[in-house]
């Protein structure tokens, strides 16, 4: 067993996460603040996959990680600390997306102005064009899907730590992805 020395310098890199959450959950906010540290990229790309925006998604990460917080009494180790974060964002994602006012139609926005001088207008329009249509394609997906292909494709998470964030079988986890696939590849045909 490892004993806490004290100081939150000594905090860090080589302390397993497990440690750190029972460390948290007795109130010590340095190790929480490691973990918030450690795993916040990942979650903020999972959440902004999810919900095509970088102020909703640090929202919803943030959210998930103040839930964890008063959550970690609870915490029973039967998942790594990461699954059980990835758990608590999807679910804040899946509820803001189901809270979410209708987008507005794309010619109520104006035109953002670019500062890249380096790419010509026609190819980022293109690449913009092409972004907007996998963001389409991912939102027409079902819920499931849509978390299973972020978490596959986007996040590396293997199949049976994605069964264990949306609390399905790998074999559940395995069809969505082939679906998901399979939906993707027919919307993005006109981009080949």
């Amino acid at each position: 067993m490892i004993e806490r020395t004290g100081s939150s310098s000594l905090l860090g890199g080589d302390l397993p996460d497990g440690l750190l959450a029972v460390w948290a959950a007795e109130g010590d906010e340095d190790a929480f603040a490691v973990l918030v540290r450690r795993h916040s990229r990942p979650l903020l790309g999972l959440a902004s996959c999810m919900l095509g925006n970088a102020q909703d998604a640090e929202e919803a990460v943030q959210d998930a990680f103040v839930s964890a917080w008063r959550r970690l009494p609870e915490y029973r180790h039967d998942a790594e600390f990461p699954t059980w974060m990835y758990r608590i964002t999807v679910n804040r994602c899946l509820n803001s997306r189901r809270h979410r006012p209708p987008p507005l139609p794309l010619d109520a926005v104006a035109e953002p102005a670019t500062g890249d001088e380096r790419s010509s207008p026609a190819r980022a329009a293109e690449e913009d064009a092409e972004t907007a249509a996998l963001t389409c394609a991912l939102g027409e997906l079902d819920a499931g899907q849509r978390v299973c292909w972020i978490l596959r494709e986007l996040q590396g998470l293997p199949y049976k730590e994605i069964a264990l964030v949306t609390q399905t079988s790998e074999q559940t986890v395995r069809g969505r992805l082939f679906r998901a696939r399979r939906s993707l590849k027919e919307a993005m045909a006109p981009w080949r």
